[in-house]
């Protein structure tokens, strides 16, 4: 991203959370939190990636209330920003966190197994003695 479009994508993401807080009323964005925002090189479309945080199950509901709530979103953004053109909004769910917590629970497991053969190692030098 050049620069401009990265400080057009920071004033998305804080704008749009903000209005995320105040403005929206709909329940089924309660809770949603704005993670990323990513413009292609003419500023003409926004990829955002929300995510209710250790919500996967709302998944569904969360992005259909923000595909209805789209309209209102960019209005409000284009007063805000003062934007030539303001982005189409496209909202996209971030994996991120479910794929930090599958890493997560994979070395759990590695760290649970190495201490497992650790004891068993143990064991059978006791034994040995």
């Amino acid at each position: 991203m050049t620069i401009k479009s990265e400080r057009v994508a920071d004033l998305i993401l804080s704008h749009l959370s903000q209005l995320m807080l105040t403005e929206v009323r709909d329940p089924r964005l309660h809770g949603v939190t704005i993670m990323e925002v990513r413009l292609d090189r003419e500023i003409e479309h926004a990829e955002i990636f929300v995510n209710a945080l250790g919500d996967e199950s709302r998944r569904d509901e969360v992005m259909e209330g923000l595909r209805q709530a789209q309209g209102f979103l960019r209005k409000e953004l284009a007063s805000r920003l003062r934007l030539r053109r303001m982005p189409q909004l496209h909202f996209k769910w971030d994996v991120v966190l479910q794929q930090a917590n599958h890493i997560e629970e994979v070395l759990d497991a590695l760290a649970e197994r190495e201490q497992s053969a650790s004891t068993l190692d143990d064991m059978n030098d006791d034994d040995q003695e």
